[in-house]
């Protein structure tokens, strides 16, 4: 595997690879790898002839009072675990190569950044994912990338910035990937302490109940947000949100008749977590 800084580098690489006919998959990441990481790039390996992970803790999609300088990080261990998935190019850009002075360009996605993260977090978030992302796919130019359905919103905002500008890249979002009680794998597990580890417990356990509802026949929405907000009460959490919406457009709905997001963020100790289930539409 070879780690890689420079966009120059990068796109020698991948203009090689592409003129002996080898398809492209990336991987866009903040790094802190752990199984859900992982399992993005063993289905790009699966999938593509060269693959490219990024390794690139994204400054724009901070606010002033959120975790940069705390996120994670672990470049060599990173590596290490990259390479075990045979991971070709591990892309691991300095800020000043992805933005590098006089960078005044920012990408707004209007509508489906307006809720959810993009409400509590401020439109600032899904700006920087988006210019960050594109960027990312103009620098690789894949054929394919691929992101975890945990960060469902940001699926849906990717998609729409390859839509709208015509991008000429696949995306594949795959399977939330959970610990044995539950909890969605995420980097800012590593904030929690024990009690506050078995506190978050509580996020995944809430959305199960709206599923067995949907699942058991209930469709008002405002029934299965109330199951889901009580067991939240019970573990001591009070969410940022926890909302159901349309699971393509993130319009509020009354009914989950339509294919529904259940999605929920609450901050659990020292970490803000997210965390969704998608309640499959019925007749």
């Amino acid at each position: 595997m070879r780690i890689l800084r420079t966009i120059a580098e990068v796109r020698a690489a991948v203009q090689g690879a592409k003129r002996e006919g080898q398809t492209v998959g990336l991987v866009p990441t903040m790094g802190a790898f752990h199984e859900g990481h992982l399992s993005l790039m063993r289905e790009a390996r699966a999938s593509n002839d060269l693959v490219v992970v990024s390794l690139f803790v994204n400054p724009t999609q901070f606010a002033p009072n959120e975790d940069l300088s705390t996120y994670p990080r672990n470049e060599h261990e990173d590596a290490r675990q990259a390479e075990a998935e045979g991971v070709d190019i591990l892309f691991a850009p300095a800020p000043e190569e992805i933005y590098p002075d006089g960078f005044a360009t920012n990408i707004h996605v209007a509508g489906l950044t307006d809720v959810l993260d993009g409400a509590s977090r401020g439109a600032h978030h899904f700006d920087g994912v988006a210019t960050v992302v594109t960027k990312l796919f103009g620098i690789v130019r894949p054929d394919v990338a691929y992101f975890g359905q945990k960060d469902a919103q940001q699926v849906l905002v990717v998609r729409r910035v390859v839509s709208d500008l015509d991008l000429d890249v696949r995306i594949v979002a795959c399977p939330i990937v959970r610990e044995p009680d539950g909890l969605a794998m995420s980097s800012r597990n590593v904030y929690l302490d024990p009690a506050a580890r078995q506190q978050a417990t509580a996020l995944n356990r809430a959305l199960d109940s709206a599923q067995a509802l949907h699942d058991g026949g209930e469709r008002d929405a405002d029934s299965i947000r109330s199951a889901a907000l009580e067991v939240l009460a019970e573990a001591g959490i009070r969410p940022e949100y926890l909302e159901l919406r349309d699971a393509e457009t993130l319009e509020p709905v009354a009914d989950t008749t339509r294919a529904t997001l259940i999605a929920v963020a609450a901050h659990v100790g020292a970490a803000r977590l997210i965390d969704n289930h998608v309640l499959k539409a019925s007749s």
